[in-house]
């Protein structure tokens, strides 16, 4: 099986982190059938889009009409925020979490904030998007390349360059790594490249990009011509594009940041078993096909990627020491934060 790290198995690699473990492994077989499932209360943090999260709910509560669900949905750096606040409270909430990147959950990790629980389904996702020590498991693979509006642009570019180039100034956008976690990580990866680094982000303030706070509104911005380019996720574009929308996503041949937005179970979860189940099915290969049909690229193997967007195999992968970027993030953060004035 091929092994690819995206700041996820490394971590549990170094020793920093190894002491770090869950608390005593539990598993669970998702057995649930209709009228025959689990039951109770759950509260889901996502940094899901609302649609895509309530449709996940709504599939799940199929099998488990007897859960019910309460969605806190915002940028993965608010969803983390509100947990941190919580916990410093000492009521978290969350029973189950969904955000964007590993690097996030290594960091809760790092706090004894979750839950360690080997899901059946695991054992059907490449080992490398799931925590050895079961305290998360990607969900997806999502990429962040280039958006561009097909009305305003004709010559289709290739690289990132063309977000620093002179004859773009002002016509571009991207997310703010201040509330995106796909930011957030793709700041640490693209700033660690050789070719881009910090001096691709100090261009792009140069170029004038425009900073938004999530992908959703890069898309809308130029799907509605407001700007020509854009840095997004890729199944946002691909799905707008599906949608009729005058864009085109483009994967930069200088390589993509991958993310695998991860689900795990918060350790002081008062409904075990329905968290265990909500996993389950999100990895579940149902869930899974609900991923694809959304228009996201599953990660369980042998279900197809939506049209438009390109599989593993087919990207240039941009990745960093995983270690290094939770190290560093808020760092990066506050470099960025400089570098924009925000």
């Amino acid at each position: 099986m091929k092994k690819i790290f995206f700041g996820s198995a490394t971590l549990c690699l170094v020793t920093v982190l190894a002491a770090c473990g869950g608390e005593g492994d539990s598993s669970y077989s998702n057995t649930s059938k209709e009228g025959d499932g689990v039951s109770g209360t759950l509260d889901f943090y996502t940094s899901q889009p609302d649609a895509d999260a309530q449709g996940l709910v709504d599939a799940f509560k199929k099998q488990n009409p007897d859960v019910e669900i309460s969605i806190f949905r915002s940028g993965t750096e608010e969803v983390v925020s509100k947990i941190q606040a919580e916990n410093q409270g000492g009521n978290i909430q969350a029973d189950v979490l969904l955000v964007a990147d590993s690097v996030t959950f290594e960091n809760f990790k790092a706090e004894e904030l979750l839950l360690s629980y080997q899901s059946p389904e695991a054992e059907f996702i490449d080992e490398a998007f799931v925590d050895p020590d079961g305290t998360y498991a990607g969900t997806k693979i999502m990429a962040t390349g280039m958006i561009i509006n097909t009305n305003e642009v004709t010559n289709m570019p290739d690289s990132w360059s063309i977000l620093t180039d002179a004859a773009t100034k002002g016509q571009a956008v991207m997310p703010s790594p201040l509330y995106s976690g796909a930011a957030a990580y793709n700041l640490g990866v693209i700033t660690r490249q050789d070719g881009l680094g910090w001096d691709f982000y100090e261009a792009l303030r140069a170029n004038d990009i425009m900073i938004t706070q999530g992908n959703g509104a890069v898309l809308e911005s130029v799907a509605t011509g407001e700007k020509n380019y854009g840095m997004i996720v890729d199944f946002l574009a691909a799905r707008a594009k599906n949608d009729g929308s005058p864009v085109e996503l483009i994967y930069p041949k200088e390589g993509v940041p991958v993310i695998t937005e991860p689900v795990g179970i918060l350790a002081n979860t008062e409904n075990e078993e329905a968290s265990k189940a909500f996993v389950d099915f999100i990895l579940s290969e149902e869930g899974q096909k609900l991923a694809s049909e959304q228009g996201y690229t599953p990660i369980r193997e042998g279900i197809d990627a939506p049209e438009g967007l390109k599989t593993l195999e087919e990207m240039t992968v941009l990745n960093a020491d995983a270690t290094e970027l939770l190290e560093t993030r808020n760092d990066d953060k506050a470099e960025f934060g400089k570098i924009f004035g925000e």
